[in-house]
């Protein structure tokens, strides 16, 4: 069983895969259709799969701490997501940051840090 800093950090490593799979979505699903032919495009799409992985991978880690926590201090955590999402998005993909969405990246870092000390 996991403890409290190490469910944090086990917590924040999923949270970082399921970030990082979600940028090999964005980058390598190219507009398609639902057919056959369609998805099997997708299916071979090397990249794509293995930002699959690294998703199937990161509910495995959340699985792992979660089993060691409570959900109300483990989701919370897990929500750090939107942290390195917003950090790839801003810094690798060059989306724009603006004055709103870095007001709710703090408010999220507020949250994650206020849970974080109720262990």
């Amino acid at each position: 069983m996991l403890e409290g800093i190490a469910i944090v950090l086990t917590t924040l490593i999923a949270a970082a895969l399921a970030a990082y799979a979600q940028y090999l979505f964005k980058k390598n699903v190219p507009p398609f259709g639902i057919s056959v032919h369609e998805i099997l495009k997708l299916i071979r799409n090397r990249r794509l799969m293995l930002g699959v992985v690294l998703y199937a991978l990161s509910l495995l880690i959340y699985l792992v701490a979660l089993s060691s926590g409570e959900l109300s201090f483990v989701y919370p955590i897990f929500s750090s997501t939107f942290i390195f999402v917003f950090l790839i998005s801003g810094f690798v993909l060059k989306e724009k940051i603006n004055k709103i969405r870095i007001a709710g990246l703090v408010l999220i870092m507020l949250g994650i840090i206020i849970v974080s000390f109720t262990y």
